[in-house]
């Protein structure tokens, strides 16, 4: 596990994009956090990282956005799902081992057991500001669960603290 901080969304934004840029088809990302707590800001950047330059937004409402950039990138939102049985419906179980693309799922927390075997957890939260640091600070913990990301985890350790 390590953990990052961010005093803007454009850091963080530039954090998620760095990542993008090694990233590997089939890396699963598993967003939790707040409402407003940055996901959908990482998800622009890490889109970036992937050579999609178009518009990124939540699909909240549409639960499920496909970017095509240098990889596929697929992007779930499962706040408004209430059980599993919806994930089936929307054809999650297919996208979520994409071995040729990118997935990120927000709000995962929902469904931990519905998850894939191995992805990239990152938890992300508002850090109490003070006066000086201002109001859009963000602290996001990255841990690996499972084995098969174990590589690119650690490279996107050295990427993310060096700032490269």
């Amino acid at each position: 596990m390590f953990t990052v901080k961010t005093v803007s969304p454009e850091e963080t934004a530039a954090l998620a994009e760095r990542i993008g840029t090694i990233c590997p088809a089939g890396a699963v990302f598993a967003l939790a956090g707040d409402l407003g707590a940055g996901k959908t800001i990482f998800v622009q950047g890490l889109a970036r990282g992937l050579d999609f330059s178009g518009e990124v937004t939540s699909p909240t409402f549409n639960l499920m956005n496909i970017y095509e950039g240098r990889m596929r990138l697929t992007h779930f939102d499962v706040y408004r799902l209430t059980c599993a049985g919806e994930l089936d419906d929307i054809g999650f179980y297919e996208y979520a081992d994409d071995p040729e693309g990118v997935v990120v799922i927000e709000w995962f927390d929902k469904f931990t057991e519905e998850m894939p075997e191995d992805y990239v957890r990152v938890m992300i939260e508002r850090v109490s500001p003070s006066a000086a640091e201002g109001e859009n600070r963000r602290c996001m913990r990255f841990s690996l669960v499972g084995t098969r990301l174990c590589g690119f985890f650690e490279e996107m350790k050295h990427v993310v603290n060096s700032g490269d």
